[in-house]
């Protein structure tokens, strides 16, 4: 099954997406230039190459662009083609679906979710975060540490995107609004 993928502006940079005949296959958050933004999509998705995005993608980054302008996105019918990704991951993952724009949930809560317990459950879904192929459409930024703590962020500029892309849902931790363009 051949992957593809397109690469397109937004106010926070260039941000890129792939796809599959299955759904969506990658979403990428600008790097240092386009060309690394592109370049990083391609190695995540192993894209055959770039591609107009067909019908059923444009919809996709037209949505990613006006999340990142601020506005209220529900990514939760978007398909996604989760083909190689554990059992464990797809579960949760499509478990993350459900948490709503503006809401968070815990790792904890997600490991209980899915029946796991201790410890480690919730460092294994962290470290599954860590993993996540289509962030803001499975939407890993909405998932917070214990005692409501930020956690950890894999995407470019770590913990501060993070922040800010749930200060772009209203959920705040410095107690100021999202700044735009370029968070």
């Amino acid at each position: 099954m051949s992957v593809h993928h397109h690469v397109f502006d937004t106010l926070i940079g260039p941000c890129g997406v792939a796809w599959s005949e299955r759904g969506l296959v990658a979403v990428q958050f600008p790097e240092k230039d386009l060309a690394v933004t592109e370049r990083r999509l391609i190695a995540k998705s192993r894209s055959a190459g770039a591609a107009a995005p067909p019908s059923e993608v444009t919809p996709v980054i037209a949505g990613i662009t006006r999340y990142l302008a601020g506005e209220r996105v529900d990514f939760s019918a978007i398909p996604v083609d989760l083909g190689g990704i554990d059992d464990f991951r797809r579960s949760l993952y499509e478990a993350l679906r459900a948490v709503a724009f503006g809401t968070t949930t815990t790792y904890g809560a997600l490991a209980k979710q899915l029946g796991l317990e201790g410890p480690e459950a919730a460092r294994d879904v962290g470290a599954a975060m860590g993993q996540n192929p289509v962030p803001i459409v499975i939407p890993c930024h909405r998932v917070l540490a214990a005692g409501g703590k930020l956690g950890g962020f894999s995407a470019p500029g770590g913990v501060a995107t993070k922040q800010k892309l749930l200060a772009l849902e209203g959920v705040h931790f410095d107690g100021g609004a999202p700044r735009l363009p370029g968070f």
